[in-house]
């Protein structure tokens, strides 16, 4: 957990452990050249890079919202093993802030994939899957929902029906369509590009402004509109969406926030698509962009 949070405004942006994995870097820069991409993310033996999967805890001055949840803890060995995945520690982290799961009124799913909604349903206590934020309504794109209910082929590797059931059942789903004013500081908007219903949300308050574009910009080293991942289903829907909103959120002077970057939590951009500064701020010079 990043102990000193990202102020903006009213509100405090703390990123939680929703625990760590490797993925394919072949996989996560798609198109790219692996003598390109590699000078940002050294691969293992297995060509495999670590990413975090790290939820953003948003505290505005009247709610408690979570932006996605972790991988959970419902993985098997089998699917452990496969991600060399890492402890889930969203409960304990939260509670190391004095907030309980039950303190949580709104969680945002930014799309369906597993290592974004796998901590939507939980094992519990008694060895029963439950939802882990009993208190909270969870917003998805009502473009994505369809997905989620009847995947496709392509859509079943990765939208698993255990995390969804429960939640199903429980009836503390809002799906929202395109733009939705979530409280006076936090707002959503979909995007589309890696999922047909995925969503960015955009925290202003008091002048400041935070962007979380979710798998549109998924590390730093994306910072180039044309470094997509193999994992997106409409990438050249994804590269015009990295251009509009580079350049819309840039004119703001906004921060944008990674779920999956081990290496940096939120950076500024320039104009030719450079780090011109990053979060949390570090003695050494910034982590340079690529491409």
């Amino acid at each position: 957990m990043t102990r000193i949070p990202l102020s903006i405004g009213a509100c405090e942006i703390h990123w939680l452990s929703g625990g760590d994995f490797r993925l394919d870097g072949g996989a996560m820069f798609g198109p790219v050249p692996k003598a390109l991409w590699q000078k940002c993310y050294q691969p293992d033996a297995d060509n495999t890079i670590p990413l975090c999967n790290d939820p953003l805890l948003i505290i505005t001055p009247a709610m408690n919202i979570l932006v996605d949840t972790g991988l959970g803890n419902k993985l098997t060995p089998k699917e452990q093993a496969i991600f060399q995945a890492g402890p889930w520690n969203l409960l304990s982290q939260l509670a190391l802030l004095g907030i309980s799961r039950y303190d949580i009124d709104l969680v945002i799913l930014t799309h369906g994939d597993f290592d974004h909604v796998g901590g939507v349903v939980m094992v519990g206590e008694e060895g029963r899957e439950e939802v882990t934020f009993p208190e909270a309504t969870h917003l998805i794109q009502e473009r994505e929902w369809p997905d989620v209910v009847s995947p496709g082929r392509r859509a079943q590797e990765s939208y698993w029906p255990i995390n969804f059931k429960e939640l199903q059942r429980s009836g503390q789903v809002q799906l929202v369509e395109g733009t939705h004013q979530v409280c006076p500081e936090v707002r959503v908007r979909h995007t589309g590009g890696h999922t047909q219903g995925h969503q960015l949300i955009e925290i202003s308050s008091q002048g400041e402004t935070t962007v979380h574009l979710g798998d549109l910009f998924p590390t730093h080293a994306h910072s180039n509109p044309l470094w997509v991942m193999a994992y997106d289903n409409f990438p050249l829907e994804v590269i015009a969406c990295k251009e509009r909103y580079f350049a819309e959120y840039r004119q703001r002077d906004a921060w944008f926030t990674f779920y999956h970057d081990p290496l940096v939590r939120a950076c500024r951009l320039g104009e030719k698509g450079e780090i011109i500064d990053q979060w949390p701020y570090r003695d050494q010079a910034v982590v340079p962009s690529a491409g």
